[in-house]
């Protein structure tokens, strides 16, 4: 993947350790990020620090 996102890049700067690129070239938050981004958007996110579980529709506890 070349990097180029174009508008993605200039909503907001990521740092390193609030991402990282799945093999098939996805952008993958961290838990880091997520929780700096204050909110969950219950979409399942494979490091989501909520506990939202989306195969059951709702927040488990952790």
């Amino acid at each position: 993947m070349n990097g180029d996102f174009g508008d993605f890049n200039k909503r907001k700067e990521l740092d390193p350790e609030d991402f990282y690129y799945s093999d098939e070239g996805y952008i993958i938050f961290t838990a880091k990020y997520l929780l700096k981004r204050g909110y969950c958007c219950q979409n399942g996110c494979k490091h989501c620090p909520y506990g939202f579980n989306k195969a059951k529709g709702r927040f488990d506890k952790k």
